[in-house]
């Protein structure tokens, strides 16, 4: 049955293949989590053969180190949107990130880790997330640390070591996800949980305002 339902699969070129599974498993993870989703359904949603799922990625482990990039990248542009780097300030970068993250909140269940910036506490919670928490932290903070040296350039701030600075507004965003989403939080406090966020990243580069 398996050869069969491979046979039945369309045939993409190896680019659009890749892309396929990637957003078949972004989906389905989403919506049903990582351990209820094998790779056979994730060959059904994206209408390829489950073979051309080991064959690009290796493994369903190895693919959720991809999905970590795609989540991290997605979250990026929805930050950034349309402006140069250097005129994102704080105020757009974080709402646009609490945002995104209200839209795509199914991930806070599935990986347990939060979507802009995960937590390490819940991470312990669920090892199968360390993949995607990995590879999602690695480019937001490359991300940021850009954002921030543009910023810091615009303005003219000095003694700002941006790479330190990065490391420590994604462990602060990732903490106030956590708080943010909270059963029990008000619209009142998620209300100042992002003003406290921006507040806490324009003191990062010297700024009192948005930067």
């Amino acid at each position: 049955m398996k050869a069969e339902a491979d046979s039945k699969s369309r045939r993409y070129d190896p680019a659009e293949t890749r892309a396929r599974v990637l957003e078949a498993a972004y989906f389905l993870f989403g919506s049903r989590g990582y351990a209820n989703t094998g790779t056979a359904d994730i060959a059904a949603q994206a209408d390829v053969s489950e073979g051309s799922i080991f064959y690009h990625f290796g493994s369903k482990r190895a693919l959720l180190v991809e999905l970590g990039k795609l989540h991290g990248q997605k979250m990026i542009a929805a930050m950034q949107g349309d402006d140069a780097l250097e005129d994102v300030t704080f105020e757009l970068s974080i709402n646009r990130c609490f945002d995104f993250c209200e839209v795509n909140n199914v991930w806070e269940e599935v990986v347990q880790d939060g979507d802009c910036a995960p937590a390490r506490k819940n991470l312990k919670q669920n090892p199968e997330a360390e993949p995607f928490f990995h590879a999602a932290k690695e480019i937001v903070v490359e991300w940021t640390r850009s954002h921030m040296d543009a910023v810091v350039a615009k303005h003219g701030s000095h003694g700002v070591d941006t790479a330190i600075a990065s490391q420590l507004i994604f462990a602060l965003v990732g903490e106030s996800m956590h708080h943010y989403f909270a059963p029990e939080a008000t619209p009142e406090e998620r209300a100042r949980i992002r003003t406290e966020v921006v507040r806490f990243c324009n003191g990062a580069v010297g700024h009192g305002r948005p930067a």
